[in-house]
């Protein structure tokens, strides 16, 4: 058997895991799309490690576009095979992966409109609604915690990562009493809706994500203190709390913090928008799935029934209400995408919101190099918004609480209460490099020493 690491190696993007088995048997972990600069996106994102009308089966984490989106691109290729996901996972990527397709076909319009100038031919889109359609047709739900056989005599089991709804770990007990672990992206423990990770059986190797190795993040239960403290601050002045917010996991655990606040009657009564279409089709999926739920939030919904609004909370799917938001003269509070601040209707609230020191910006996600997110965390002087210059003088606020990953002492815990006797090698993915050695040196510190962090390529017998 031998496991080539594609995606997500040495970086935290594009995430992709290739097993071929001893009788050919080839198996997808992941198909995630390779986000980055548009030069190295489309390379990254044009190369398979094998014939994708070969590969048998996609055995799918969760839905994030990073895990999961060059699927329709592997649809587009030749794959007719299985993508095995949770309920939850299939649903979701039922609108994300729609949603994907359309920001494709959108930006291939856009970058044909300046190359028409030029003479250039036109570029096709890397996938579009139709592939997406297709890839749809071969997704089949699986629940946690039951084995399910996969092509070459597989037997998988999914358990809750507690990342994002519908989240996954997983185990492959291959031929030959072995087994692969994979973390997928592994939950913050202690959050509100999702349940924490659960762990893992013995394992003879481990795949594992490192995206906060040296770091810690802020404890949990200051979350929805300092989120009351900031909308009440911010109102008080007259001003707006404008926070980007991926719209699929980050936006719903804020909603619900919110509804909580106002309940308790914690924050003023000033109104609340969900501005991003996603988002709301996203809140209608973890509507439809109170099994993945945490035990806390259905005792919470036992006095309130749905946990994802309140009295003067408001989405907005329609372009025109959007805009009539950048009208109001009054204190209020909206979350919107795109999470790093690089598209969406985020882009208009911030245009409208950062010249006013009355105003608040909450940024509650990583923000990458090189992003409009970036550049206010660092608080510039002036940013760039739609290519015009904005000084910056409303108050950045930045809160690590929300985030959706294990930080280091979480990673080390889940690695460290694996069976030391039968663990062989933990192989390192989906983080930078630094953040990958300091998860290295954190775990030997615990005792765990065959520790890797393959690149691109890198191919390895089991």
């Amino acid at each position: 058997m031998t496991l080539t690491f594609w995606g997500a190696a040495q970086t935290v993007t594009g995430s992709l895991h290739y097993l071929e088995l001893d009788d050919g048997t080839r198996l997808f972990l992941d198909c995630g799309l390779f986000q980055g600069r548009r030069s190295e996106a489309k390379t990254l994102n044009a190369e398979w490690p094998c014939e994708p009308s070969s590969v048998d089966a996609v055995l799918l984490s969760h839905a994030h576009i990073d895990h999961a989106g060059l699927l329709p691109k592997l649809w587009r290729d030749g794959f007719r095979g299985t993508v095995y996901a949770t309920h939850a996972t299939r649903d979701l990527c039922a609108i994300m992966l729609r949603d994907s397709a359309h920001i494709q076909e959108s930006d291939a319009d856009f970058f044909n409109r300046k190359i028409r100038k030029k003479g250039q031919p036109p570029v096709e889109p890397l996938y579009d609604q139709e592939d997406a359609e297709g890839i749809m047709s071969c997704f089949h739900g699986v629940p946690y915690g039951t084995p399910f056989k996969v092509p070459g005599g597989v037997s998988v089991t999914y358990r809750d990562a507690g990342h994002i709804l519908g989240s996954a770990t997983m185990t492959l007990d291959l031929p030959g009493d072995k087994r692969l672990g994979f973390t997928g992206d592994l939950g913050n423990p202690g959050r509100i809706i999702l349940r924490d990770p659960q762990p893992l059986p013995p394992v003879d190797w481990l795949i594992s994500e490192s995206t906060y190795g040296g770091k810690e993040h802020e404890p949990v239960d200051r979350a929805k203190e300092r989120l009351a403290q900031i909308i009440t601050e911010t109102a008080a002045r007259g001003g707006r709390v404008v926070i980007p917010a991926f719209a699929v996991g980050r936006t719903q655990e804020l909603v619900h913090n919110l509804d909580q606040l106002w309940n308790e009657g914690r924050i003023p009564r000033i109104p609340v928008f969900v501005d991003s279409p996603l988002a709301v089709n996203a809140t209608a999926v973890f509507q439809t799935h109170p099994e993945c739920y945490d035990a806390d939030l259905l005792e919470y919904m036992l006095e309130d029934p749905n946990p994802f609004g309140f009295e003067r909370l408001e989405y907005v799917r329609e372009a025109s209400r959007s805009k009539e938001l950048n009208g109001l003269r009054v204190p209020f509070v909206v979350i919107s995408a795109s999470g790093m601040c690089e598209a969406g209707r985020i882009l208009y609230h911030l245009r409208n919101t950062v010249e006013s020191d009355k105003n608040t910006v909450l940024i509650v996600g990583y923000q990458a190099e090189h992003t409009l997110g970036r550049r206010i965390v660092e608080r510039r002087d002036e940013v760039k918004i739609f290519g015009q210059p904005h000084p910056l003088r409303a108050r950045v606020e930045v809160m690590n609480t929300f985030s959706a990953h294990a930080d280091e002492p979480g990673l080390v815990d889940f690695i460290g209460a694996l069976d030391g006797d039968r663990l062989k090698t933990v192989f390192l993915v989906h983080g930078d490099p630094e953040r990958q050695a300091a998860l290295t040196d954190a775990l030997a510190e615990a005792g765990v020493h065959d520790v890797q962090s393959p690149a691109r390529g890198h191919a390895v017998a089991l």
